[in-house]
C-alpha cells in the first residue's frame, strides 16, 4: 500500500513524468527479493523498493535468514511510522489482551496465532513479544505464517486462527467494517482515527512496544546523481498536500527522515532487534 501510494502521489503531482509500475514480490518475507536485488540489481537506478523492519529482522534471525540486509542497499528516506497490533475476529470471546494472554499462559498450544510473514520475522515478533513480556515461553506459542497480511486476516476471519499479529494501520479497514477487534497496539500512546479507542499494551500491564517504520530504498551502487534526484523528489512528495491527504485517508503517520538520518536510524534499530531476537532465542 505504501509503494502504491508513493507511485500515485508522484504521478498525480507530476514530480515524476515517467510511468511508475508497482510489483509485489512474495517469498520468505522479502528474502527471495533481496537475494535478487542485492546481486542482480545493484546498479539499477530505476528500481526502488519499499520495506519495513523485516529487512533487518530477516538478516538477524536464526531460522530462514538471508545474508543480505539494509547494508546491501542505499536507504533513501523513511516515510511513515506504524506500530504492532494484536487482533481477534469481531465475534471472538476475547475483549482485552490480558484475557488472551492468561489463556495462552495456561496452555500455549491451545491458540493459533497468524501473521503475514515468516517465523522469526516481523508479524511473528509482534505476536510473541507481549506473550514473552507476560512470562510465556515464546517457543511454545503456535505461530502460523501466511504469505502476506491479507491472507493472515482471511485465516483469522475464516476461523483458521484465533489471533493475528501485524501492523495496526493495515487493520484500519477491517475495524471500520466491524470484522475484527484490536485488543492492543504496541505503541507508546493510543493511536488516532478508527483506532483511537484501542488501548496500548502498556495500559494493560504488558511492557511491550514495537515501532514499524516504512521506508524507500535504492540499490547499493546507486549513482550519486540518481541518489540526489530521488532524495529531492521524495522530500518534495512528502511535503505535498497530496501526500498529506493520503496519510490521513489511510490513518498513517508521517515520520520522514532524509537518507543520512534514515541510515543512522536503521543502525540503531538493527541493534535493538538483535537484542530482542537474542532474548527470544531466535538470533542467528
Amino acid at each position: 500500500m505504501t509503494a502504491r501510494t508513493i507511485a500515485k502521489v508522484l504521478t498525480e503531482t507530476k514530480a515524476v513524468d515517467k510511468p511508475i509500475s508497482v510489483e509485489n514480490k512474495p517469498g520468505g518475507g522479502g528474502t527471495v527479493f533481496m537475494a535478487e536485488y542485492a546481486t542482480k540489481d545493484i546498479k539499477d537506478n530505476y528500481k526502488l523498493f519499499v520495506s519495513s523492519p523485516p529487512i533487518l529482522i530477516n538478516h538477524l534471525k536464526k531460522e530462514g535468514n538471508t545474508p543480505y540486509g539494509y547494508q546491501d542497499t542505499t536507504p533513501l528516506a523513511q516515510l511513515t511510522k506504524d506500530y504492532g497490533a494484536v487482533a481477534v475476529a469481531a465475534n471472538s470471546k476475547y475483549k482485552d489482551l490480558k484475557a488472551l494472554l492468561d489463556d495462552m499462559k495456561a496452555d500455549p498450544t491451545k491458540l493459533t496465532v497468524a501473521g503475514g510473514s515468516a517465523p522469526g520475522s516481523m508479524d511473528h515478533l509482534v505476536s510473541i513479544l507481549p506473550a514473552f513480556k507476560y512470562g510465556i515461553d515464546p517457543k511454545k506459542v503456535k505461530y502460523v505464517s501466511y504469505d502476506g497480511g491479507g491472507e493472515a486476516v482471511t485465516a483469522l476471519l475464516g476461523g483458521n486462527a484465533d489471533v493475528l499479529g501485524t501492523d495496526a494501520s493495515s487493520l484500519d479497514q477491517y475495524v471500520k467494517a466491524g470484522k475484527i477487534r484490536i485488543l492492543a497496539v504496541a505503541a507508546p500512546a493510543r493511536l488516532g482515527g478508527s483506532l483511537k479507542d484501542v488501548p496500548t499494551m502498556k495500559e494493560q500491564g504488558v511492557d511491550a512496544e514495537f515501532l514499524i517504520w516504512r521506508g524507500i530504498f535504492g540499490p547499493k551502487d546507486m549513482s550519486a546523481d540518481a541518489k540526489k534526484y530521488w532524495e529531492d523528489t521524495i522530500k518534495q512528495m512528502v511535503e505535498s498536500d497530496a501526500w498529506k491527504k493520503e496519510m490521513q485517508a489511510n490513518s498513517w503517520q508521517t515520520d520522514y527522515k532524509k537518507a543520512d538520518d534514515f541510515k543512522a536510524f536503521l543502525g540503531q534499530q538493527d541493534t535493538q532487534l538483535k537484542d530482542m531476537l537474542t532474548a527470544l532465542g531466535m538470533q542467528k
